[in-house]
């Protein structure tokens, strides 16, 4: 119970109320007896007594007239002076507790500070001490006989206030003075944490790329090539689909052949340009040439020998006669190539501009790519041409639709005839699928290189055959073809070049001779075994020289055959 707020506790006689300090706590001080009537009732019970500006009765509990308010219980009367200025009559409101002085002067008293002791609240915090702004007045005579201050124990009063363990202001003094080396302990944790984390997923992606390159066998060292590795597909196990394509030159005759490629397994597209003298194996056993097998066995002896020769398996053959190309590249819409020679128009006069342009980024209309792609400039090799009929396809691909309907409507549009097994719409869906490798990226063409005498080099069999193809090479026996050894005596040394086309495209194996120190007359074909006299013969009816040209004499080197060519040979024969 609390019981230190009854007048005259203790020793020290009647407190009175002056005011709240800044937590809204109550803080009295003591009087005497007679300044009991001016003591502030804030309840206004005071018996039946009219108070006069004393205190504030809320309930009208007090006498038949109620004063004016004056909250802090120090004015006097019913009139309202701000400024206190009124006589000593007046009843003015003094907002602050400062009444007029006893002498009836009005002027304030001054403000003195003095300590005011608090009635002990037993079972409460601790005694504290506050101070208040004094006022003189009549308390002031509340002193002992020798006008000193009484004394008071320390222990008769105690500072009224809430227990404040679960308050606002320890909450926050507690957060304030948490350990900083802790939370700095935190922050370096919660920083370690995420590092192992971005380490992690780092290590997933790393991990997701590379499973994926090998599952494609893009990785870089662990290509379809290292199938021993037994790290990727193995090449031969990978799904490809094997078109051949002829261009035929219906004007200036010859062929140029190319396989196109669709490798499901890697997403690959390539194309395979076959030169005209790889040697193949004829039908009736012989061995022969690319152009001669085109030529003398048609398009389904072709598929089968060069399905013998490079171990794949060719699903069809798409025969593409020049003016069936011209078609084509005017209804994809034009082509882009970077050509690397200028090609004149064959029906142009001398002097005027050529029809192609030698540039990089080279639009062609249907007749420009044509005779780009059969060009064959003076002393080039096949491959020259062969490698401008691949860039045309490559420029067609990229123009192609990649829907199948939409290109086999366009397949279907050229009007050509398409030999079995070989439908538009499987042509159609092939190149559609193509034209989307090509237009992502993912086509390439390559050039099959073969020795001089037709058959496949080892770096054919590894980079091409076997990775591209997923095939074997088995290029018939160097001794099955009859080699022959040319040497120039013509005074023009492109002779030597046009004499090894020919001949490889005839079935022969072509060696190299040199030239002549000087010119001669005539052409001679020369053997050595007598069981080569019929080969020799036909040597020179390959290369147009008459028959009196053949003569047996000594040959050196591997040749069985040697041809010594003179003033009287004709390229064009």
């Amino acid at each position: 119970m609390n019981d230190g707020y009854d007048a005259g506790y203790g020793d020290g006689g009647p407190y009175e109320l002056v005011g709240y300090d800044e937590y809204g706590r109550p803080v009295y001080r003591q009087t005497d007896g007679r300044q009991t009537q001016q003591q502030y009732d804030p309840y206004g019970q005071q018996g039946g007594q009219t108070q006069q500006g004393y205190g504030y009765d809320p309930y009208a509990t007090g006498g038949h007239q109620q004063p004016a308010y004056d909250p802090y219980g120090n004015g006097g009367g019913y009139g309202y002076d701000p400024y206190a200025t009124g006589g000593h009559q007046q009843s003015a409101h003094d907002p602050y507790g400062q009444g007029a002085h006893p002498d009836g002067t009005g002027q304030q008293p001054r403000v003195t500070e003095q300590t005011a002791y608090i009635p002990e609240q037993h079972g409460h915090a601790p005694e504290r001490t506050a101070h208040i702004p004094r006022q003189a007045g009549p308390a002031d005579d509340a002193r002992d006989d020798d006008g000193s201050a009484p004394e008071y124990r320390t222990e008769q009063f105690a500072f009224v206030e809430e227990p404040d363990d679960g308050s606002e202001d320890v909450i926050d003094w507690l957060k304030f003075t948490e350990n900083r080396t802790e939370r700095r302990e935190e922050a370096r944790r919660r920083a370690r944490s995420r590092i192992v984390a971005l380490t992690v997923v780092l290590a997933l992606v790393v991990a997701s790329g590379a499973g994926y390159l090998w599952y494609a066998g893009k990785l870089p060292g662990l290509s379809a090539s290292d199938a021993d590795t037994g790290t990727t597909t193995a090449a031969g196990a990978q799904k490809r689909d094997v078109l051949v394509v002829h261009l035929h030159d219906t004007e200036n005759g010859g062929t140029s052949t190319a396989l196109l490629v669709d490798n499901a397994t890697t997403e690959q597209g390539t194309t395979v340009l076959l030169p005209n003298s790889l040697a193949l194996t004829a039908e009736d056993g012989t061995t022969t040439t690319l152009a001669k097998s085109v030529e003398d066995d048609g398009s389904e002896g072709t598929r089968t020998a060069l399905d013998t020769v490079l171990g794949t398996d060719i699903e069809g053959t798409w025969r593409l006669d020049t003016p069936f190309l011209l078609t084509l590249v005017d209804l994809v819409g034009n082509i882009e190539v970077d050509t690397d020679a200028d090609v004149p128009d064959p029906n142009a006069k001398k002097g005027e501009a050529p029809l192609v342009r030698k540039g990089k980024g080279q639009t062609l209309s249907g007749k420009m790519a044509v005779a780009y792609a059969t060009h064959r400039g003076p002393g080039e090799a096949q491959d020259a041409q062969l490698e401008r009929f691949g860039q045309v396809l490559h420029g067609v691909l990229r123009k192609m639709t990649s829907d199948p309907d939409a290109a086999t409507v366009t397949v279907q549009t050229l009007g050509q005839i398409i030999e079995p097994p070989l439908t538009d719409a499987d042509l159609g869906a092939f190149l559609a699928r193509l034209s989307d490798l090509a237009k992502g990226g993912d086509h390439r063409t390559r050039l099959l290189p073969v020795e001089e005498d037709g058959t496949l080099t080892a770096e054919a069999s590894d980079s091409v055959v076997k990775d591209v193809l997923g095939g074997t090479a088995k290029s018939p026996d160097r001794d099955a073809a009859v080699t022959v050894s040319v040497r120039n005596a013509t005074g023009d040394k492109d002779d030597t070049e046009k004499a090894r086309v020919v001949l490889l495209n005839g079935g022969f194996t072509f060696l190299e001779g040199g030239t002549a120190g000087s010119a001669e007359a005539t052409s001679e074909v020369v053997y050595a075994d007598p069981e080569e006299k019929e080969n020799a013969a036909e040597v020179a009816k390959t290369l147009g020289l008459p028959a009196d040209a053949v003569t047996k004499g000594e040959i050196s080197g591997n040749a069985r055959v040697a041809v010594v060519l003179g003033q009287d040979y004709d390229p064009g024969s």
